[in-house]
């Protein structure tokens, strides 16, 4: 149970989860290996851009789903933008799809067509239409499949691997926020998706009515029983990567504390909470990486992803 002071505490952190990737974007750079396919959703009525690594050889292969941040671009991903991820997964044996898009989607079917975000079916996308692409074109076996995601999309991979456990065997969380129905994670999420112009009615329905309760990973996590699970997530009370989010430095940003601090401290907060409910579930093969330092960046999900590649989706896999 959360107490009345954390309860104030949560509510003001996850209310600036709508920060999060507004400008803290690095230039593109070139990345060596995978390549952009298009792959059409007849639920979304367009063509979704994928960033696919195949994983070679000639036998059916697994498949790793990885997922954007809330400012997701329709044209690239933040895994291409700030990461390795796709350079690092080469040789691996495993296809990886990176789909573009999908920002302040929360990556889920909504309940009716947005109009600033359109018509959001990503449930459908990723459950059905990719899968069935990846098996045509890329020898995916759609039986061993894992899912992955950071900040907003950490929230999304537990809830579709809660949602759909007859697909997924591992789920990886990077700074995610799996107590979607917690008092004050709620009101984070819809300051999230309205920042990104979107209404979150559309998507889930009216508080506490509506789909909110069937898409909170806490609420489901029974469903993960067997499965491998990677949770993450750092206090926010430092970066060892960059010292201006340190209030005694002396080249202290407070634009970019405000930005990697507070959504990081939520973020711990709501894994946290997470973390012995999953802990329980029988079977769960369970890795946790909840770390004083870590704040809400690209770095700390890098070295994430691999850590969870070792710990979570190749003993799935293979």
């Amino acid at each position: 149970m959360l107490t009345r002071a954390r309860k104030r505490l949560v509510a003001g952190l996850v209310a600036l989860m709508a920060v999060s990737g507004a400008t803290l974007v690095a230039a593109p750079t070139a990345q060596a290996a995978g390549a952009t396919e298009y792959v059409y959703s007849a639920a979304m009525h367009r063509s979704i851009p994928v960033r696919i690594v195949d994983g070679g050889g000639g036998g059916p292969k697994p498949t790793l789903y990885v997922l954007d941040g809330l400012r997701a671009p329709n044209n690239n991903s933040g895994w291409l933008i700030n990461t390795d991820v796709d350079d690092f997964m080469v040789g691996k044996g495993t296809n990886v799809a990176m789909p573009f898009g999908g920002a302040g989607s929360f990556y889920t079917d909504w309940e009716r067509a947005d109009p600033k975000l359109g018509v959001n079916k990503w449930e459908t996308f990723l459950t059905r239409e990719l899968p069935a692409y990846m098996k045509a074109r890329h020898n995916s076996d759609n039986r061993r499949n894992g899912i992955a995601g950071l900040s907003m999309s950490g929230t999304s991979a537990l809830n579709l691997a809660s949602r759909h456990p007859g697909f997924y065997d591992a789920v990886a969380s990077y700074s995610g926020y799996p107590t979607v129905t917690a008092p004050g994670f709620t009101q984070g999420i819809q300051v999230a998706v309205a920042q990104t112009g979107g209404n979150a009615t559309n998507m889930w329905g009216f508080f506490p009515a509506g789909e909110w309760f069937a898409n909170d990973p806490f609420l489901s996590a029974n469903n993960l029983a067997g499965k491998h699970v990677y949770l993450s997530s750092g206090t926010g009370l430092g970066s060892k990567y960059d010292s201006s989010v340190n209030p005694a430095s002396g080249n202290f940003d407070p634009v970019k504390f405000s930005q990697m601090v507070p959504l990081e401290t939520a973020a711990s907060v709501s894994t946290q909470l997470y973390i012995p409910r999953v802990a329980v579930v029988p079977g769960v093969k369970l890795t946790t990486k909840v770390t004083p330092d870590g704040v809400h960046w690209w770095d700390y999900w890098q070295n994430d992803f691999k850590q969870s590649w070792a710990t979570t989706f190749r003993p799935a896999f293979f």
